[in-house]
């Protein structure tokens, strides 16, 4: 992947997205005239049964990239999670170009300066940290621990708008980032397979997707500037790709080779590859899809339940030993991004 990890992202490859934010952030819906039938209702079924589909799509292609993550990074013995990055970057620069330019689900927007151009660069690069960090930790860390993490992006979210904007929320807000944190201490002191710097990793991961938002906030401010997330993907995708191949050429060595040889004995890698890729893809999709078929706000409460889900899910696949205090922790963890979720709506109320 690629964020995911809101690109809201992680999360393209890494969809460890919180309940606040996904891979990319996704404004709003463009109007009717624009809206293209991609995605719409086909096939003489109903609205309710297309937005079912459509959700059940999402809650698939985000677990789904966890699970494949995993399961490359940790059982089948594929150690190399930056040139898996850049294979998820790839494949969402070719398949965002065919879905924008053949299939038309969005208006093609273009870059109109070197100053836009630097700035989406600079996205990418923070991007790429996010999620590079989070499929890296998928190599330490189970995917139940990996969310509890991931679910705290709302903390991280606060402290950057505060210290980059000197953005102030509400008290009320902020008293419901403690769970958020507590939890997370409480999780990572009792988690049977804690490792040092899984969490490192998977924290940073977590933080570079909050301040990935924050600055995107500010860069793509100007009406000439924003871009709907489709388009934001296209252009990041194969700058983020370009970023990361010096990266996996002088860490990961001849990664190229390896999975050559490896595809020579056991070919069945290109269709994991290719699937895992394709699924990064999927991610950010359905993002736009399940926003343009109900609201930013349902993407946000199904975000909150996705970490829980794909806790459990990967639980009962991978078999990682879990402690009732490690259950707790994540609990309280969720419980509090729902608070701040909450309390975030009410200080909006308040201000307008």
């Amino acid at each position: 992947m690629v964020e995911a990890q809101t690109w809201t992202t992680r999360r393209m490859s890494n969809p460890r997205l919180d309940s606040t934010e996904q891979v990319l952030d996704i404004p709003p819906t463009p109007p009717g005239e624009h809206r293209n039938s991609f995605g719409s209702n086909g096939g003489g079924l109903s609205p309710t049964v297309v937005t079912a589909l459509i959700i059940a799509s999402w809650y698939l292609s985000n677990i789904g990239v966890l699970l494949l993550n995993k399961y490359l990074l940790s059982f089948y013995g594929y150690r190399y999670p930056i040139f898996l990055t850049m294979l998820h970057m790839l494949s969402c620069a070719a398949y965002s170009y065919a879905s924008i330019n053949f299939l038309e689900i969005v208006p093609l927007q273009h870059i109109h300066s070197k100053k836009q151009f630097l700035k989406i660069l600079a996205l990418s690069a923070i991007f790429c940290f996010s999620v590079v960090c989070g499929n890296t930790s998928l190599r330490y860390l189970p995917v139940s621990f990996n969310q509890a993490i991931g679910a705290t992006t709302p903390f991280f979210t606060a402290i950057f708008a505060f210290v980059i904007t000197c953005k102030k929320e509400t008290a009320e807000v902020y008293l419901a980032l403690l769970p958020v944190v507590f939890g997370i201490v409480v999780a990572s002191n009792s988690e049977p397979l804690f490792h040092l710097f899984g969490f490192l990793v998977c924290v940073g991961s977590t933080a570079g997707r909050a301040l990935k938002s924050v600055v995107q906030g500010i860069l793509l401010t100007s009406e000439a500037e924003k871009l709907h997330s489709m388009n934001l993907l296209l252009y990041m995708a194969p700058l983020a790709a370009f970023i990361l191949l010096p990266f996996t050429l002088y860490i990961e060595g001849n990664v190229f080779a390896h999975t050559v040889e490896k595809a020579r004995g056991e070919p069945f890698i290109l269709f994991l590859l290719l699937g895992n890729a394709t699924v990064a893809y999927l991610v950010n999709l359905t993002n736009f899809l399940v926003t343009k078929h109900t609201s930013a706000l349902t993407l946000q409460v199904l975000g909150n339940a996705k970490a829980t889900v794909a806790a459990v899910v990967s639980v009962l696949i991978f078999r990682n030993p879990v402690t009732v205090m490690g259950m707790a922790g994540f609990g309280i963890t969720i419980m509090g991004v729902v608070l701040y979720s909450e309390a975030k709506k009410r200080s909006k109320v308040t201000t307008h």
